[in-house]
């Protein structure tokens, strides 16, 4: 079995390319597609290394290199991410994506509105808000009547009175949030809009301030949340996040009732939102 796996792929695909969607003249050529070096000169690399690397003999290609390389083949964002697993092992740096206005995709919203019982949010990876379902509007916060700049977890856990009275466990709840968030700054790839977070939340919020200089880091990941909701009273969801496939840069929540009293509790909150 052939392992020079990252050279047949970058064949492959060089290969698929149509040389006319290029501009390039019309001249006889033995193979279809794009040659070598017209790939390398696309890429910024030169011919020699380009045909090294997919004989399997250039040596490990940096990120930035696989990134020209990337936009050179007109790779699609599942390509590009293949071609860093080959090439590095591992997937590219996620490209951070400021809020769209429209949210997330229709489909994407179908599936958390198909969650009755079971508030889920999508958030971005500077925690902002994005789309939620009717369960979540009802149970944790109704994110449609805020202004869009106030949609965001760690907003609202430091400067919302009513989301710091819902928590059974301020302090700790807090802790976890920032550690969390933490993660997925590193990852969001736009130290300009982590930065203005921050700066801001630290300006409002002394508390959010000395747990960030503590560089603490979690993941998200699953377990129980407890809220102390003012009508219900004490309400127990497990949760669980999830990655949204094609979107790096969103994050998925559920929340789902722990017992049959607490999705009792949650259709009863449902009701009363739907009648207000």
């Amino acid at each position: 079995m052939d392992e020079n796996r990252l050279g047949l792929y970058l064949k492959d695909r060089r290969g698929k390319l149509d040389p006319i969607a290029f501009g390039l003249p019309l001249i006889r050529r033995r193979t279809p597609g794009l040659r070598r070096e017209e790939v390398a000169q696309r890429a910024g690399v030169s011919a020699t290394w380009y045909t090294w690397l997919e004989q399997g003999r250039g040596g490990a290609p940096s990120a930035g290199v696989l990134e020209r390389i990337a936009h050179a083949l007109m790779l699609t964002d599942a390509e590009r991410e293949h071609l860093f697993r080959l090439g590095l092992g591992r997937p590219p740096e996620i490209h951070y994506q400021a809020q769209a206005p429209e949210g997330v995709t229709p489909r994407l919203q179908r599936v958390l509105d198909s969650l009755e019982l079971s508030p889920a949010i999508v958030k971005t990876l500077t925690w902002d808000i994005v789309a939620w379902n009717r369960a979540a509007a009802a149970v944790l916060t109704d994110y449609g009547k805020l202004p869009r700049e106030q949609r965001n977890i760690l907003r609202l856990i430091f400067c919302s009175p009513r989301a710091r009275a819902a928590q059974q466990d301020w302090e700790s709840v807090a802790r976890f949030v920032v550690a969390a968030f933490r993660a997925d700054a590193i990852r969001a790839g736009s130290a300009k809009n982590v930065e203005a977070l921050v700066e801001d939340l630290s300006r409002l919020s002394p508390e959010f301030k000395r747990m960030w200089q503590d560089n603490d880091v979690r993941n998200y990941g699953e377990g129980t949340k407890y809220i102390l909701h003012p009508t219900v009273g004490r309400l127990g969801m497990e949760y669980s996040s999830f990655a949204v496939d094609g979107r790096p840069d969103l994050g998925m929540v559920i929340y789902n009732p722990s017992t049959p009293e607490d999705a009792d509790r949650i259709r009863s909150l449902i009701k009363t939102y739907l009648s207000a």
